[in-house]
């Protein structure tokens, strides 16, 4: 692995922290738990907040992406879209608790930082994806692909280790190399510890991007203004898409997507809140269950990036989805008495102050194996793109693979947050996103190509 690939895995191994300790283990169920105080309005303001973003999303992205191809390079653009990120994430620092003596950033700030990142983050997707190709080339993109997934969840694993030693822990549970309380002086009953994955978020994210700067290569500057690589962009995608004949294949593909992909996020929107509401989990055993999942996601972008190499991306993506679909029917059948609609004992099986019951256990296997799924999914899909888009207009489908993700990311949201209020329990938000998963994975089997990889010639090959 060359400089300018491990430059561009660093940079998603610093994005992704975002998503696991903001989005998913530590900062949104203590917000839903300590700032709304209700689990299943606390899911509904944030699936709310989720398609808000994705509305920019849809009305943005792929002009962006299309303009950018004609302006030339990536990474300015990439620079501001990183800061802002880094001053969003440290923000989180500053929101309080209910009841709090001097309340600072509330609801109304959460929710705003929610929409804004969710437009941050396909906008750092769709410019990060598209120096995939320049860092690592044609033939080393699948491996690059999921490297930068089990990075993103590796790094994930060592920041929550960190919280979990130097904060959540110390305090609760006595031992003799812990401190006897959290470092820095935090104060549980404030949330300080959950907070604190804000600014760790933030340092990380923006040390880890410095490298991809100098590292990796980018388009060279073209002699567009702004506003003509805006109406060139606009123009470009219209053509793209009056040119359905040449293009049909790679935009069905990001029909398939759009649609699958909804279901991936919504999942790991909602999986944390879904974690500590149903099975009444607090930051600890969050933080647990957090290390566990980002331990088996790592595994899931290494074993993605083996099986493009060997069955190719298609295909793994179809069997990645049907495995998926099944596990998240186990899931949402499980709680505190049942594994997979199932009932069984709920009495503690070992001496455990966590995770002591049968069904927590279940719950924590469903819960590693959606984590491979999912991880593998999202690795797979990426490098599917770069074989069924022409390689001239990357940027563009790029741009289109960015909406295609976060575009209609409304919609999960929608689905979630409708759901959920119908039915009056976290699970029921759940069983739109099964359908979701379901119609992308019957639009990605018309899709064609995007198999096995022939293998080349060596240059020493006679003749």
């Amino acid at each position: 692995m060359n400089g300018a690939v491990r430059a561009w895995v660093a940079a998603q191994g610093g994005r992704d922290p975002y998503v696991i300790l903001i989005s998913i283990y530590i900062f949104a169920p203590w917000f839903v738990t300590a700032v709304v105080g209700d689990p299943v309005e606390g899911q509904a303001l944030i699936a709310a907040s989720g398609k808000w973003g994705g509305w920019a999303v849809m009305l943005s992205m792929p002009i962006l992406g299309a303009a950018v191809d004609r302006l030339g390079p990536r990474k300015p653009l990439l620079a501001v879209v990183i800061a802002t990120m880094v001053a969003i994430c440290a923000s989180l620092w500053f929101v309080t608790p209910r009841g709090h003596p001097e309340p600072l950033l509330g609801v109304a700030w959460v929710l705003g930082a929610g929409a804004a990142m969710t437009w941050l983050i396909s906008a750092h997707e769709m410019l990060h994806n598209a120096l995939l190709v320049p860092a690592a080339g044609a033939a080393g993109a699948a491996r690059a692909s999921g490297a930068g997934l089990a990075a993103g969840n590796a790094v994930s694993v060592g920041l929550l280790l960190l919280v979990l030693f130097a904060f959540a822990l110390p305090g609760t549970v006595a031992l003799p190399w812990l401190p006897s309380r959290p470092l820095l002086g935090l104060d549980p009953a404030l949330g300080e510890p959950a907070r604190i994955a804000g600014p760790i978020v933030a340092l990380v994210m923006a040390l880890a991007s410095l490298p991809l700067f100098p590292l990796v290569p980018d388009r060279p500057r073209s002699q567009a203004s702004l506003g003509a690589a805006l109406a060139g962009g606009i123009g470009d995608l219209l053509r793209l898409f009056a040119n359905v004949r040449g293009n049909a294949n790679p935009l069905l593909y990001l029909l398939a997507r759009m649609v699958y992909t909804d279901g991936l996020t919504a999942i790991l929107l909602f999986g944390g809140i879904f974690a500590s509401g149903t099975m009444g989990w607090g930051t600890l055993e969050m933080l647990g269950y957090g290390l566990l999942l980002s331990g088996a996601a790592v595994a899931g972008g290494l074993l993605a990036g083996r099986l493009d190499m060997a069955i190719g991306p298609r295909p793994a993506v179809m069997g990645e989805l049907a495995l998926l679909i099944l596990l998240q029917l186990a899931v949402i059948g499980t709680d505190r008495g049942h594994i997979g609609f199932v009932a069984v004992d709920a009495a503690p099986v070992w001496a455990s102050p966590v995770y002591a019951s049968l069904p927590e256990l279940g719950f924590l296997a469903l819960g590693c194996g959606l984590a491979v799924t999912i991880t593998a999914a999202y690795a797979s899909s990426r490098t599917l793109l770069t074989r069924l888009a022409p390689p001239e207009q990357l940027g563009a489908f790029f741009g289109l693979y960015a909406l295609a993700g976060s575009a209609t990311m409304w919609l999960g949201p929608l689905l979630v947050e409708t759901a959920t209020r119908a039915g009056g329990t976290q699970a029921a938000g759940f069983w739109p996103v099964i359908g979701l998963l379901v119609v992308g994975l019957a639009l990605l089997a018309l899709v064609k190509g995007g198999g096995r990889l022939a293998p080349q010639p060596s240059i020493f090959s006679a003749g």
